[in-house]
Parts: structure tokens; sequence; C-alpha cells
């Protein structure tokens, strides 16, 4: 509640911030992570970086941008993208994968009012409904075959790894990058066209909520662009979906939860059939890590599933896990679960953060602990 940050997790990738422990004791409002970096803004709207250097870790070339007026940070795998007050746009880390803006920065200096990353490229939304984009070509940061339709009407862009999806005002959605992960959407084009209210992408494919309430899939079949299976369950009454690497799971308006995609991951039978009669109703909040979900139940309770050393087997901390609880952040193989009295409850892989016994003290009840943000790596 003072505005300080704990990290835990990977040293290399975040979890160690003694470098800048010093401006990280109060007044931080939030944390955003790639990789293998953090940044953090603010209440004077700065940002304080740590990590992995070549991540974005290391701000130091754009530091005196950094000074002022950030409103917001977003992300890639290796880059970091910070909106100002002005409406410009800053970016730094690995420069081929967005970290280096030369090339558009011209149309970055004024008007934009989202960013959305994937694993190498960024999309920047600006006032007018036009879209730039930047870094690896083959990942989306090239999008002059569908630059027509992006001149005007974009109103949100969601990526998965490889691909980006963007919304237009008139609910019809555009898609480049990578075909065969999504950024050929001709399959499915016709549904497409009007109604789209949300696009939820994981490694490999994408899923649109309609206005309907129905969900349209497409990419690669194997991580979930082939909802089949489940498609009977699909078609009204979807709310929200989450993906991990390769699944997707939807929460339905009635509580319950639908899964498609590698069983392995948590898809459709598997490791979702242990945990189905839990999944028929009262689910608020799904939360993905690489492999795993984890779904907050309305008693505050949360329910897991996926592979178990990910944080799929959560019966290390079930006693923590009854009630209570308000918010879950995955990152790549572990949980964090923050609960009403201020305390935070972790499992998954110890390395990666599932083991916070090193920072335990300031994790317990009443530490007030407001938000947990995640990278791949560490948690803070």
């Amino acid at each position: 509640a003072n505005g300080s940050v704990v990290t835990w997790g990977e040293a290399m990738g975040g979890g160690d911030s003694s470098e800048v422990a010093s401006l990280l004791t109060e007044g931080v409002v939030q944390v955003c992570g790639n990789n293998k970096a953090f940044a953090a803004i603010k209440t004077n709207s700065s940002v304080v970086t740590w990590g992995e250097a070549m991540y974005g870790g290391n701000s130091s070339e754009v530091a005196p941008l950094l000074t002022e007026g950030v409103v917001q940070v977003c992300w890639n795998s290796h880059a970091f993208a910070a909106i100002k007050a002005n409406g410009s746009v800053v970016t730094w880390g690995q420069a081929k994968c967005g970290g280096n803006s030369s090339a558009v920065a011209a149309l970055l200096t004024e008007g934009v009012v989202q960013v959305c990353g994937n694993n190498r490229a960024f999309a920047a939304i600006k006032t007018n409904g036009n879209l730039v984009t930047w870094g690896e070509a083959m990942y989306g940061g090239h999008s002059s075959e569908v630059a027509p339709l992006l001149t005007e009407g974009v109103v949100q862009v969601c990526g998965n790894s490889r691909v980006f999806a963007a919304i237009k005002a008139n609910g019809s959605v555009v898609t480049w990058g990578v075909a065969e992960r999504g950024g050929n959407s001709s399959a499915v084009a016709p549904l497409l066209t009007d109604g789209v209210v949300q696009v939820c992408g994981n490694n490999g494919a994408f899923a649109a909520i309609k206005a309907n309430g129905s969900v349209v899939t497409w990419g690669d079949a194997m991580y979930g662009g082939n909802s089949s299976e489940v498609a009977a369950l699909l078609t009204e009454g979807v709310v929200q979906v989450c993906g991990n690497n390769r699944v997707f799971a939807a929460i339905k308006a009635n509580g319950s939860v639908v899964t498609w995609g590698d069983a392995m991951y948590g898809g459709n039978g598997g490791n979702s059939s242990a945990v189905a009669p839990l999944l028929t109703e009262g689910v608020v909040q799904v939360c993905g890590n690489s492999r795993v979900f984890a779904a907050i139940k309305a008693n505050g309770s949360v329910v897991t599933w996926g592979e178990a050393k990910c944080g799929g087997n959560s019966s290390a901390v079930a006693a923590l896990l009854t009630e209570g609880v308000v918010q879950v952040c995955g990152n790549n193989r572990a949980f964090a679960a923050i609960k009403a009295n201020g305390s935070v409850v972790t499992w998954g892989e110890a390395m990666y953060g599932g083991n916070s016994s090193a920072v335990a003290a300031l994790l317990a009840e009443g530490a007030s602990i407001m938000a947990t943000s995640s990278n791949r790596h560490a948690f803070a």
C-alpha cells in the first residue's frame, strides 16, 4: 500500500532488484514485465527498470525520456514501449524486436493511445484509429500486406507469439504475421466481418468473442485454433477467454469453464478432467501461465490444472487457497495469489518464484500487497 516493490524468482530475470532497490521503496503505481526484465512507473510518472539489460532491464539509452510524463508501459518478450502523456512513444530493449523504433519514429511522436506487443514486435493505435507497427517483420512488425485495412477504425490490438489481430470499430478483425499461427484467418473470415468484441491469443492461435457470446477460433489446431470438440459449448454465453501456451479457457455467464487445445497443458480432457466438477459454476476469473491455468471462484477459492510441476498441482498450498483470493498472476512456470488480507501465496517451480520463502516476511498477512506482476522468470 506504500507503493514499494518486492521481487522474487530468478535473480537475473528480475527476481533480484537490489541495484534499484532505493528507487522501489515508495511511489510505484504500476509494474510491467517481459521475458527477463521489469519496468515500474512511479507516481511522478518516471520509470525504473531492472533485470537482464538486453531485454530492457537497462534503459540508460533512453533514461532522459523516462524521467517524467510516462502514463503506461507495454512490453513484448524482448523490449518495452512507454506511452507518454503527450502521446509519444519511447522504446528500449532488443533493437530488432522493437526496442529500436527509429524506422517509424516520425509516426510515434504524438497521438498514440495503445501499444500491444507479441514476442518480437509492437503495434500502436493512434487517436485517428490508424495502426503503426515495428519490430521483426515476420512477427507482424511489417504490416504492409494489410496496411489499407489499418489506416482507420482500429480500436483494439491483440498479439499471440508471432501474429497480431486488430479489432475495428465495425467489429471486424484484421490479422497479419506468421500465417499458420493465425496470421492467415481466411478459414474463418466470414465469421470475423462483424460483431467481434474481444480477441485473445496464446502462442499459436486466437479466440475471438462475438457480441452474441459465441467464440471463433483460428491458427494452429494443436494450440486451440481448432475448437470443434467443444464447439457446442461456445455458441453462446462466453464472457472471457484466457490462453496459456497451447490452450484456451473460456468462462461462461453461468460461471462454468470450457477448455480446448493441448490436453497436457490443461486443454479439454487430459489434466482438466480431474477438476471438471469444480469448473461447472462459480468461476469469476481464469489466469494462465505457460502450461497451467488457475481459476478463482466466487467464494475466493482457487482451482488449478495443467502440468503439475508448473503449478497445476497446488496441493502444497491448498489450505491457503480455499478462500479469500482476489487476484492470481502467473509467469512461465509458477503462480502468485493475492488474498484479501494482503498476503501472497505462491506455488509452482521454485526458481521461477513458486518458492517465495526468501521474501515471505514481506508477503505475509498485513503486508497490504495491492497487486502482483510477473515476467517469465520472476514476480514483483
